[in-house]
């Protein structure tokens, strides 16, 4: 008996599933934690080399729990999370730690793209559909060319936590059309490097990693491997694409009006798109789920994603009430929808979509007498809400309007606030049976590399489902109201 991998590299796990596809089910898994260090203020690295090593792990315990069941890897599928970026010498050893996503080092060099002071960040928005923002590799490349040029110049190459990954794995340098697409690097028109990126970037295209379609595999080679992963040899490795575009296919989110809402320590609003989507002032992303070639029917993740998610319920347990999270649901859960006319901007850690201002801050508005403990509680939980809605109608103006909800992440363990979210958004919110929906992406799509499902959307048959929550009328309409304030509060 075979099965596939879906492997899922994030910033806080290293995780595998194993899925038998003649029988639906998830017959083994594996987690491993990943550490995220901060050397300064605003600085956000981890250790290339932890990395493989906890992917090495994981592969050796489901590996571990298949032989014991007799089955034996058919495939594995990547997902990865986005906008690494490290420097390697020519023989890929790791130069430099991993600069992730919440990185904020590079402010000064992403203000100076949106503003234009420095390069034309409007055309190479329209180019890449990478909002400009701290957090993506182009960014991150201009300031070693501010702080470390000489670096910059002599790294073998420049590649992501999951391109370190795919050459110790494979010994090739490789990157996907889908993590291409979130560096701001990559005409995902032409699907090849876009030059002027480069040069404000200030690196060589000899310094990256070979584009490729999210398809694509290589048979693996042992031989050719760092360490013993335990994969058998011949076995299929795919590529993939990235965490937030395997999100949306493993929430079975593929149709038009499906939206997907992934509430974690952050979160995002997406929906599959057949064309790449560019907004005029830059604020959504337009990332390539699968594509093979320049000119045909292809698949892209579009939406928008935010800094502050169940970080923010976080925040209200730890320093606003220093209580259990559980105790905290409970009590936002006392006060009436609406918080009696107490407003949150929910912005604790800057904010990416739909504001792309790393520097914003959150606060409490409109203030009362009568507002206690609860009210605070219950209004940062809406506030987080609210500006997913605020990302959501940017994004219907160009995909359509929402009709279903697909939501997961940890927010989702408490019905109070998922029931929220279909409050506020006015429609239905359907609960993924899993929360890894990343791997599960990974798996679908390498069915459908593979044939064993004849298209995405027939792939998507395999998701599984638990609760829907329907809104509530007069819910929604105090909801409209609030809203209305909310959007006038916000920052220019």
């Amino acid at each position: 008996m075979n099965c596939i991998l879906g492997v899922d590299i994030g910033t806080t796990n290293v995780k595998a599933l194993a899925f038998q596809p003649e029988t639906g089910q998830i017959i083994a898994h594996a987690s491993q934690p990943l550490t995220t260090y901060h050397p300064r203020p605003g600085y956000c690295e981890q250790v290339p080399a932890e990395v493989w090593d906890r992917l090495v792990q994981v592969l050796r315990e489901v590996n571990g729990e298949l032989a014991v069941q007799s089955v034996t890897v058919e495939a594995v599928g990547f997902s990865s999370a986005m906008h690494s970026i490290l420097a390697v010498d020519e023989q890929g050893k790791a130069l430099t730690n991993g600069i992730i996503w919440s990185d904020n080092r590079s402010e000064k060099q992403a203000n100076a793209l949106r503003n234009g002071t420095e390069a034309n960040g409007k055309d190479i928005y329209q180019r890449t559909g990478t909002p400009l923002h701290p957090m993506i590799p182009l960014c991150k490349l201009a300031w070693f060319r501010e702080h470390n040029p000489r670096l910059l110049r002599r790294a073998g190459g420049w590649i992501s936590l999951k391109e370190y990954v795919w050459h110790r794995l494979t010994g090739l340098y490789q990157i996907d059309y889908s993590m291409a697409t979130a560096t701001g690097l990559f005409d995902s028109q032409r699907l090849e490097w876009y030059p002027p990126a480069l040069r404000f970037a200030g690196v060589q295209r000899e310094q990256l990693s070979e584009p490729v379609p999210t398809t694509h595999s290589v048979p693996f080679d042992p031989a050719k491997a760092v360490d013993d992963t335990g994969l058998p040899a011949g076995t299929a490795l795919f590529i993939g694409a990235s965490d937030g575009c395997l999100a949306n296919l493993g929430a079975g989110a593929v149709e038009a009006g499906i939206t997907t809402i992934t509430i974690g320590t952050s979160g995002a609003i997406r929906r599959t798109a057949r064309k790449p989507l560019r907004e005029s002032q830059g604020r959504l992303f337009s990332y390539i789920l699968d594509a093979e070639a320049v000119g045909t029917q292809n698949y892209y993740v579009v939406g928008g994603p935010t800094n502050n998610g169940a970080n923010v319920l976080q925040w209200v347990s730890e320093k606003l009430t220093r209580s259990e999270t559980a105790d905290v649901l409970d009590e936002a859960a006392t006060v009436p929808p609406g918080c009696d006319g107490l407003l949150f901007l929910p912005y604790l850690q800057g904010e990416r979509a739909p504001l792309w201002d790393a520097g914003v801050r959150g606060s409490y508005l409109n203030v009362d007498w009568q507002h206690g403990r609860a009210h605070f509680v219950r209004a940062a939980l809406e506030g987080v809400l609210f500006n997913l809605l605020r990302i959501e109608r940017l994004l219907s103006r160009h995909t359509g309007p929402t009709r279903v909800i697909h939501a997961n992440g940890g927010f989702a363990q408490s019905a109070m606030w998922v029931q929220m979210m279909a409050d506020i958004f006015g429609v239905p919110v359907r609960l993924n049976e899993s929360n890894e929906s990343g791997a599960i992406g990974a798996i679908l799509l390498v069915m459908k590399a593979t044939g064993r499902a004849s298209s995405l959307i027939d792939a998507t048959r395999h998701v599984g489902f638990g609760r829907t929550y329907q809104p509530n009328p007069e819910c929604h309409r105090i909801y409209r109201q609030a809203y209305r304030r909310f959007e006038k509060a916000l920052p220019v």
